[in-house]
């Protein structure tokens, strides 16, 4: 192939190791299956995937930057911003994190609080991820039906954390606003309405021929690879490791709720579709759950820090079970008023960095399929 003298440094570097012949193709940062500014660069033989490399950097905000220049209390609306459709995983990381180096007791009912919101928020994240999914395998109709529940669930989010989106509800010692009996009744009722789908969408769609000629043994990520490169969530479930931070490093209230971890051990594209269909129902159990446990009692703790609160000097590690994988808050405090440096770890960063490997020798057509069963959130990623 002859070398391009145009075009940015990444590309002309890739071309250098390209084989005769060969074709190198963007796919992105604009392409509509890649959800957000991703760009991944593709090495082509004919229709075949000979190399694939994910570039990040077009969405890259600071955030763990910023963390440098605010107060603790300052940088939680940032935790909104990461991962925007599992906000509420990240809030709960956060806060668990700050919570644990200055020693804050939270209420039990703050966590129970804790537990029916970011399970919601869950249910909706993998709502959304469905619904996009097939629209990127060319099928419209899921989404309609995907966006109609999610809506139901954003309208209860939106009563008790004030947002739709980018939720910054909970706070150090507890969350920003209680729950009424009007909130609960509602959350009892949507359970059932939202488990009564769950045999549409498996008739509709996971049943489809078509869309298991899409995805079926396509986008192999097996055990091994998964744990070279530290891939957490439905990719690891998908390998048949049941690792899941609820069960593994239980946080919270999650230890009294009785649930499972949805494993399928085909290591596919398909098998990665199945775990996140079962976890809405398991996010649905524990919701019911909790709603039928929650205590009475204050829903942030009496004494709970003001916004100009220090931090001990000290360092912190806390994890959370987000939509895509493990969510990680590092945090390292010298005892000033902003931390003197906090590391965030991203799922679908380690998630995304199986492609390049598991895409070798696969179709192009394929690559969207393995792209979108990954449910990439880029700003996470790109954070």
């Amino acid at each position: 192939m002859n070398s391009i003298p145009e075009g940015d440094f990444y590309t002309r570097h890739f071309e250098k190791g390209a084989h005769e012949n060969s074709l190198i193709l963007n796919m992105g940062p604009q392409h509509p299956s890649t959800h957000g500014v991703l760009r991944v660069v593709l090495e082509l033989d004919g229709e075949y995937i000979v190399r694939a490399e994910p570039v990040l950097g077009y969405l890259h905000r600071m955030h763990e930057k910023m963390a440098e220049v605010k107060t603790l209390a300052q940088f939680m609306p940032n935790m909104g911003r990461v991962d925007y459709l599992h906000p509420l995983a990240w809030n709960h990381a956060f806060s668990c994190a700050v919570e644990k180096l200055g020693e804050i007791d939270v209420p039990e009912r703050a966590e129970f609080i804790r537990v029916i919101t970011s399970e919601l928020n869950r249910v909706s994240s993998h709502l959304l991820w469905w619904g996009a999914y097939l629209l990127d395998l060319g099928a419209f109709t899921p989404i309609m039906y995907a966006f109609d529940d999610r809506e139901k669930i954003m309208d209860l989010l939106q009563g008790s954390t004030g947002a739709r989106l980018t939720y910054s509800s909970f706070r150090f010692g507890g969350v920003v606003h209680d729950v009424d009996d009007t909130f609960l009744k509602r959350c009892a009722e949507l359970v059932p309405y939202l488990r009564s789908r769950l045999p549409m969408y498996k008739d509709l769609v996971t049943d489809n021929i078509i869309l298991r000629k899409r995805i079926e043994d396509v986008g192999f990520m097996d055990r091994d690879m998964c744990l070279r490169y530290g891939a957490t969530g439905p990719v690891v479930r998908g390998a048949g490791v049941a690792y899941d931070v609820r069960k593994a490093e239980p946080y919270s209230v999650y230890d009294r709720f009785d649930w499972k971890v949805p494993v399928y051990d085909k290591a596919d594209a398909m098998a990665r579709y199945l775990v996140r269909m079962d976890e809405i129902e398991q996010s649905l159990s524990i919701v019911e759950q909790a709603i039928s446990m929650i205590p009475e009692g204050d829903h942030i703790v009496k004494k709970a820090p003001k916004p100009t609160w220090k931090a001990p000097a000290g360092e912190v590690y806390f994890a959370t079970e987000g939509a895509r994988g493990k969510v990680g808050i590092h945090i390292y405090s010298d005892g000033g008023k902003n931390p003197y440096r906090i590391k965030l770890r991203a799922p679908g960063f380690s998630n995304l960095s199986l492609f390049a490997e598991c895409s070798k020798g696969c179709l192009l057509a394929d690559a969207v399929a393995i792209l979108g069963s990954l449910d990439m959130v880029i700003p996470e990623i790109d954070r």
